[in-house]
C-alpha cells in the first residue's frame, strides 16, 4: 500500500458526504492522526490517516490566498 502525499491547505473531496451536506475538507494538520475542517460549516476534526486515505475521492490543490 502506497501513503497518499497529503499536505496542509490542500483541499480534500471525499467519497461520502459530511451531515451539513458538504464534501471538500480542508487539511490542518498532517501525522498518524490528521486533522481536517468541513469547508462548508467550518466543523473540524481528527481522523487517523489510514481512514482518511480510504475516504478520499480526489485530491484537490492549494489555494492561495
Amino acid at each position: 500500500m502506497q501513503i497518499l502525499p497529503l499536505h496542509p491547505g490542500d483541499r480534500a473531496q471525499m467519497k461520502k458526504n459530511h451531515p451539513c451536506g458538504g464534501n471538500i475538507f480542508l487539511i490542518i494538520r498532517v501525522g498518524s492522526e490528521v486533522r481536517i475542517r468541513c469547508e462548508s460549516c467550518g466543523r473540524d476534526m481528527n481522523i487517523d490517516r489510514v481512514k482518511l486515505e480510504k475516504a478520499i475521492r480526489h485530491i484537490l490543490p492549494k489555494t492561495e490566498p
